[in-house]
């Protein structure tokens, strides 16, 4: 195990994945810290900062994953592709784990996942690979022409993907009728709900 490999972490916790496709699931989340986006309606800012928090080592965080008892590790952020993600998934997927991923897609991807949910923004355009790589398309719907730039987003997809359009949450009781309405229409869209947030969990 590479012990000089260090992260910047803002937090590491359990419960239960609360978005797409394994909504539900009890899972370990890594949340590391540093941010090249920037979405003005991010409820985690305090991630974008890489600076401003504790560098932990691929040891430390594999001992957290092993001590929460899920057999899912979410890697997210910030945009966790900003790091080399090698060191870390390796290590997981040996010890049996599943491994998911949860970014933006601007940078290279690296490392093994099992499933990588693709979120893009339109505060940076993302890298072509994650079209083709991606198992969940996930578009966070904070205006109406956002329904339409998912759907030019979902005809670049790879045929397997699961596509979910979710509400930004401070917006849900608007744009929540314009997405059921738009699924309704286009049928391989999925209503993503955040259920951490209706459980009052992270």
């Amino acid at each position: 195990m590479n012990e000089a490999v260090k992260y910047p972490v803002m937090e590491t916790f359990t419960s239960v994945q609360g978005e797409g496709a394994f909504s539900g699931v009890p899972s370990f989340f890594i949340r590391l810290a540093g941010c090249n986006v920037g979405c003005v309606w991010c409820d985690v800012k305090a991630s974008w900062d890489s600076e401003g928090h504790p560098k932990k080592s691929v040891r430390e965080l594999i001992d957290s994953a092993t001590a929460s008892n899920a057999k899912v590790v979410i890697i997210t952020g910030g945009e966790p592709t900003m790091h080399d993600l090698n060191p870390l998934t390796t290590e997981l997927a040996a010890l049996g784990f599943r491994v998911h991923l949860e970014t933006s897609g601007t940078e290279t991807l690296t490392g093994y996942f099992d499933w990588i949910t693709f979120s893009p923004k339109k505060f940076k355009e993302p890298l072509e690979e994650y079209f083709s790589k991606s198992h969940e398309l996930k578009v966070v719907v904070n205006h109406e022409s956002d329904l339409q730039w998912a759907e030019n987003h979902a005809k670049r997809m790879s045929p397997q993907t699961t596509f979910f359009l979710q509400p930004e949450w401070e917006k849900k009781e608007r744009m929540m009728p314009l997405i059921f309405e738009f699924a309704i229409k286009n049928p391989h869209w999925r209503v993503g709900l955040q259920i951490h947030k209706y459980l009052n969990v992270d």
